[in-house]
């Protein structure tokens, strides 16, 4: 959870100064709506998308370990059981990284809209067609930033095993 709220500090650095280049304002008024719909996605969102997508793991079968044999049972493992990864520790080093960076893509996409809308919410008078743009291309640099780090430590664990 340390990570997770450590990992926050530069993602609202991020999209506040996306906010002053994008939208023109200060720094020092994007800092509040970018920080309230950070915590929003992360603390509502997120755990939201966790458990939607733990119940279609376990709906679809995926409450059980599988050989990791083959690729496509591999790929299956990082991709259907991103949420809980039920297989041995022995794999862990590389499944962990895999299947945050599966995960990364719908939360990029949930974290666009559902910080859209806390942001419509703050700046009311804003253009909701600029509004749109800037929570898109904020997220770029923010989730460029999670992916290069979940690559980064996936690397480092497998040179380590």
């Amino acid at each position: 959870m340390l990570a997770i709220l450590t990992a926050l500090v530069p993602i609202i650095l991020i999209e506040a100064y996306s906010a002053k280049r994008l939208l023109g304002v200060t720094l020092g008024k994007a800092i509040v709506p970018v920080s309230a719909s950070n915590f929003t996605s992360m603390f509502v969102v997120f755990p939201a998308l966790w458990a939607l997508w733990l119940a279609v793991q376990m709906l679809v079968g995926g409450g059980a370990a599988h050989s990791l044999g083959t690729w496509w049972k591999k790929l299956y493992a990082v991709t259907v059981q991103a949420p809980w990864l039920v297989h041995s520790g022995r794999d862990l080093f590389w499944m962990v990284p895999a299947a945050a960076l599966v995960m990364l893509v719908p939360a990029f996409f949930l974290s666009v809209w559902s910080e859209r809308l806390v942001l419509q919410w703050f700046w009311k008078n804003e253009d909701q067609g600029r509004l749109k743009k800037f929570s898109f291309m904020a997220h770029v640099p923010s989730y460029a930033m999670l992916a290069f780090f979940w690559f980064v430590f996936g690397t480092y664990s497998l040179t380590q095993n």
